[in-house]
C-alpha cells in the first residue's frame, strides 16, 4: 500500500514538473530573444582613465565579479580577443549631488570604435576616496549589463575576429 501511495504521489507531481521545466525553457527563450549570451566573446579590459589607483582596482575587482556572473569572459592583455575595453570615469557635482559618470569605448579587432556606453550614477559622497565597495559594485554591474548586451548582440551579427593589443595603452591590473 505504501509504494501505491508513493507512486500516487509521484503520478500528482508530474504534471508541476512539467509545467516547471517548460517555464525554464520559455525563460531561456526569452532571453535568447533580447539577444542570448555574450559567451564566446572574450574582451579585454585595457585601461580605466580619471579615477585615481585605488578606485581603479577596486573598480577592476567588481568589474571581474559583474563579468562573471554575466558570463563576459575578460582576458589578459595578452590573449586573443574579439573586443577591447577602455574605460573613463568622471565625477561630477551639481546642486549639492555627486555623480560618478562612466564611458565605455569597446573597440573592434581593426582598433575601431564599436561602441561606446555611458551612464551616471549619483554617490552620496564628496571626493574619490569614499566610494565604497557597494558603489562601485554598483556602477560596475550597470556597466557590465550593458557590456554584456552589446557582446551578445554582436555576437550574432559578426563573425569571430581578434582585437590585437595595441602596446600603447597601459593596462589595467588589480594591484
Amino acid at each position: 500500500m505504501a509504494g501505491k501511495t508513493k507512486g500516487l504521489r509521484l503520478a500528482a507531481l508530474l504534471p508541476t514538473m512539467a509545467l516547471a521545466a517548460g517555464l525554464a525553457a520559455c525563460q531561456g527563450d526569452s532571453a535568447s530573444l533580447r539577444g542570448g549570451s555574450p559567451e564566446g566573446v572574450p574582451i579585454v579590459l585595457e585601461s580605466i582613465d580619471g579615477a585615481p589607483a585605488p578606485v581603479k582596482t577596486a573598480l577592476v575587482d567588481e568589474l571581474t565579479t559583474a563579468a562573471a556572473s554575466r558570463k563576459v569572459e575578460l582576458v589578459g592583455t595578452g590573449t586573443e580577443a574579439r573586443y577591447r575595453v577602455r574605460g573613463y570615469l568622471t565625477t561630477e557635482t551639481a546642486g549639492g549631488e555627486t555623480s560618478v559618470a562612466y564611458v565605455w569605448d569597446v573597440f573592434d579587432a581593426q582598433k575601431r570604435r564599436a561602441q561606446r556606453l555611458a551612464g551616471s550614477s549619483p554617490v552620496k559622497v564628496a571626493s574619490w576616496s569614499e566610494l565604497d565597495k557597494e558603489t562601485l559594485a554598483k556602477l560596475a554591474g550597470s556597466s557590465m549589463d550593458e557590456i554584456a548586451e552589446f557582446l551578445a548582440a554582436s555576437k550574432a551579427e559578426t563573425p569571430f575576429q581578434t582585437a590585437a593589443a595595441s602596446g600603447a595603452e597601459p593596462e589595467v591590473t588589480a594591484q
